[in-house]
């Protein structure tokens, strides 16, 4: 199994907003609201400024080896070798988040993690005195369960429909995933890929009994054996290092106050907010759910709920209970900055812009703010997919074009006779000019009337290669079908396929080697579309 790897700009798709394509491009509006380039010389200074605020490395490491007893045992030796060298002040991590998707949800999941291996390899090979770990961080704390509760394979979504929704997802039950896994199962069909991969999956959602058990076994199965460090930072010894953050925020509310300015100059410079802040933007989590916490008069309420502390006994839940607190997304990277040595974050377009409207927190509570790497984009052509294209004589730049200009152009091409009137446009408008040139000299007044009728030819012209074009196109209705069938498959439901489609059907497909792969194609700094067709 070989790909051919063509790459496109973000410019070419048409696809990527316009704020990405300014970030490594190096627009200068931009530079106010990041601390370094998304480049490999940058980590050097990186390095040195991360070196020079101290973490909790003990209490991280700890943490994490404890985590991994409980739901990953047999992780792999590479893994291991890294969870003991973040010890080492001379190792750095780079990290990337997600949700608990459910079996890992859209192919950018996998790209993410993919693309923080990567670049620690890259890292390796330039700076060989310092380590450099990848990072995933489970996102278990979110509670929008309507975000990840399905996955789309074969044309089909299957669907988790739990009953226990609305607080954090990494704490859902799995017991209920019982009925979607048989309808899964049922769609992946019986092969020796499927076999393995049903196991694997059976394994996560059956032996552990929350969302946020499953998806640490099931991520570190597939990524350990690259040395794939995860982390679930819903811990309690873990929060108390981000005491005095959230201390802050409940009492003076600097985050909305520093953020609103940002927005305001991101505003001027273009950029749309991703994100909203909030005057407190922090949630209260028991067993019960995750809400808001509102400050009401001399009161700190939580929201949908009967509940309401005074300064004094929020500050002293906090010291008691700091797990009951959870940082919303304005907030959850300063939580990362300060318990990781982390360089930079790995990201899609809409993570690398909201995490602009962060810099001043950052600077605020004295955390490093990391080098912002846009994650690499891919889309997965398989052979019979590439032969159809072959077929039709269609490009992979062809690909990303408007389906109607694919369709006008391939029929225009395939018609017995030119369908296009251009030359005789051009004969009329110059017989015209003489028509035109004689009225004016005649009576100007009624030069209007030849203008007008040139008009009229024009549409005349239009209307009859309409009808031409309508009727190439029934003629070649068959392969104008197979273009559409083309477009939906690798842009399905409109949008890129790595944001749609999940990586079932493509490990069924390859194997271990489709992750494989993609970590020998997605290489890091090149910020462009990676088309891989299977020859």
């Amino acid at each position: 199994m070989s790909f051919k790897k063509t790459q496109l700009s973000f410019e070419e798709t048409k696809l990527f907003p316009k704020v990405l394509m300014d970030y490594v491009n190096g627009d200068a509006s931009l530079s106010p609201f990041y601390q370094y380039k998304p480049a490999i010389p940058e980590f050097k200074n990186a390095i040195a400024d991360r070196g020079a605020k101290s973490i909790n490395r003990l209490l991280l490491v700890k943490t994490i080896k404890d985590r991994y007893q409980k739901n990953a045992p047999g992780l792999s030796e590479f893994t291991q070798k890294n969870i003991l060298q973040l010890m080492d002040d001379k190792c750095f991590t780079v990290t990337t988040g997600h949700q608990l998707c459910l079996f890992t949800g859209p192919l950018y999941f996998i790209y993410k993690i993919i693309s923080a291996i990567n670049l620690t390899q890259k890292l390796r090979e330039e700076y060989p005195d310092k380590h450099f770990v990848p990072v995933y961080w489970m996102a278990s704390e979110d509670h929008d369960f309507a975000e990840i509760n399905h996955a789309y394979l074969f044309g089909k979504k299957v669907e988790w429909k739990s009953e226990v929704v609305g607080g954090p997802v990494g704490k859902i039950p799995t017991d209920s995933l019982k009925p979607v896994l048989d309808e899964l199962f049922s769609i992946m069909g019986e092969s020796g890929k499927t076999s393995g991969l049903q196991e694997l999956f059976n394994r996560a959602y059956t032996s552990y009994k929350t969302l946020s058990e499953a998806t640490f076994f099931l991520v570190d199965k597939l990524f350990g054996k690259y040395g794939l460090v995860i982390i679930d930072a819903d811990n309690t010894e873990l929060k108390k290092e981000f005491l005095p953050v959230i201390t802050d925020e409940l009492l003076n509310q600097n985050s909305f106050k520093l953020i609103s300015d940002t927005n305001g100059k991101l505003s001027k410079a273009g950029v749309e907010a991703q994100v909203n802040s909030r005057e407190i933007n922090l949630f209260y989590m028991d067993e019960k759910g995750r809400n808001r916490i509102e400050k009401q008069g001399d009161k700190y309420s939580i929201v949908g709920t009967d509940k309401a502390f005074t300064t004094e006994e929020i500050t002293a839940l906090l010291k008691q209970s700091p797990e009951r607190f959870s940082p919303n997304v304005v907030l959850r990277p300063v939580y990362q900055q300060m318990i990781l040595p982390n360089l930079a974050y790995i990201g899609g377009p809409a993570e690398i812009a909201y995490w602009m409207q962060l810099k001043a927190v950052f600077e605020k509570y004295n955390v490093m703010f990391p080098i912002l790497i846009p994650r690499s984009s891919a889309t997965v052509i398989d052979k019979g997919t590439k032969g159809r294209m072959d077929k039709l004589k269609l490009t992979v730049k062809d690909l990303f074009r408007d389906v109607e200009e694919v369709v006008k152009e391939f029929v225009t091409q395939n018609s017995t006779g030119d369908i296009a009137f251009e030359t005789e446009k051009e004969q009329l408008a110059k017989i015209y000019e003489t028509i035109i040139q004689k009225t004016k000299e005649i009576d100007p007044t009624v030069a209007a009337i030849p203008e007008a009728e040139l008009q009229k030819q024009y549409n005349a012209l239009k209307n009859i290669e309409t009808k031409l074009m309508r009727a190439q196109k029934q003629k070649h209705e068959t392969s104008v079908a197979q273009i559409r069938k083309l477009k939906e498959k690798l842009f399905p439901d409109g949008v890129l396929q790595e944001r749609h489609d999940n990586f079932i059907p493509f490990y069924l497909a390859y194997g271990e080697s489709f992750i494989e792969t993609l970590a020998q194609n997605l290489t890091p700094f090149e910020y462009r579309m990676t088309v891989l067709e299977e020859e």
